[in-house]
């Protein structure tokens, strides 16, 4: 019963990461962070390697399962793929209908995520510092590049599937902001994961399959040699992807037109399928009675947002308790 319990509260963190996956600006990393399993998920899957191909080939399933902590992950990657193929629908609604709404939640997540994530660094000193400014100045950069525009090539998916899986499991950094940047977001994570698109899915699924096995084992090497510098660079990730999660937003197409909205942030122009190529943060408006609500509703789901992280930072500390 204890046991089951233990893999049940792995499930649900799994069920977190896959959440945090699909959302652009959000990482699955941060979460494996602040839950307490991103060393042992690492680990896990460095563990994949010639020694785990040995022992399959001579048919020694039960120590292939402990050699690789294949519980673990079994109950960690349910979670996530739960999660991926459920809110991909709901997320998806959410984003056209209520874009405010979601932005202003999960920007209050990272922002609570930056304490919670930073006061793990056990020292504190110049390279500590240093590392810190690096990884909010590149998260920073990265906001204001241009995406690229879609692309169903086979072995551009693949080249998807790496660098998005690289950045998935990277705390601060975005797997899903990755691949608007790569100009396939919608093609994978929503038309591609709604429809059970094989034909998309697979080489995406190929590619990061193999850059999670290859990026592991550097992860790995990095967190235990230079663990405060790590995730000092980490949180400085986190912190800089802040303005990726901005809640009001103004869209450009691809002519430099302004996207046309409401007060929701949901575009009202239903007729095309409309795609978004460059954007710029703005302040939110103050005109309305109705957009007072919005503002109102938004900054609460803000702190939602850090209630959240907060109690799943109390939960982990309990656990270690």
């Amino acid at each position: 019963m204890k046991q089951l319990k233990y893999y049940f509260v792995l499930a649900l963190k799994g069920i977190g990461m896959g959440a945090a996956n699909v959302i652009p600006g959000v990482s699955g990393g941060t979460v494996a962070l602040i839950t307490g399993i991103f060393e042992e998920l690492i680990d896990s899957i460095k563990s994949f390697n010639l020694e785990a191909l040995k022992l399959i080939l001579k048919g020694k399933f039960a120590e292939f399962a402990r050699h690789i902590n294949l519980g673990f992950l079994i109950a960690v990657f349910s979670g996530i793929a739960l999660s991926i193929l459920s809110l991909a629908h709901l997320l998806d609604y959410l984003f056209v209908n209520y874009p405010i709404y979601i932005w202003a939640y999960f920007f209050g997540l990272i922002l609570a995520s930056v304490y919670f994530v930073g006061k793990t660094i056990r020292g504190r000193n110049l390279s500590v510092v240093i590392t810190f400014l690096i990884g909010a100045a590149a998260a920073f950069s990265i906001s204001f590049l241009s995406p690229a525009t879609e692309n169903e090539n086979f072995i551009y998916l693949i080249i998807c599937g790496i660098i998005a899986i690289c950045s998935m499991i990277l705390p601060g950094l975005s797997g899903s902001f990755v691949l608007i940047l790569l100009g396939n977001y919608q093609l994978v994570m929503i038309d591609a994961v709604n429809d059970l698109n094989i034909k998309i899915l697979f080489p995406v699924v190929l590619g990061a399959a193999v850059g999670l096995i290859a990026f592991s084992h550097f992860l790995s090497w990095v967190f235990k040699k230079y663990r405060n510098q790590t995730i000092a660079l980490l949180t400085g990730f986190i912190l800089g992807s802040l303005i990726i999660l901005w809640p009001w937003k103004r869209s450009f197409d691809n002519d430099g037109k302004v996207i046309p909205v409401d007060e929701y942030g949901a575009f009202t122009d239903t007729e095309e399928d409309i795609k978004v190529y460059s954007y710029e943060q703005i302040l939110p408006d103050f005109n309305t009675g109705k957009d007072k609500m919005v503002l109102l509703t938004a900054g609460s789901l803000v702190i939602l947002g850090i209630i959240s992280i907060a109690m799943m930072e109390r939960l982990a500390e309990g656990k270690e308790e």
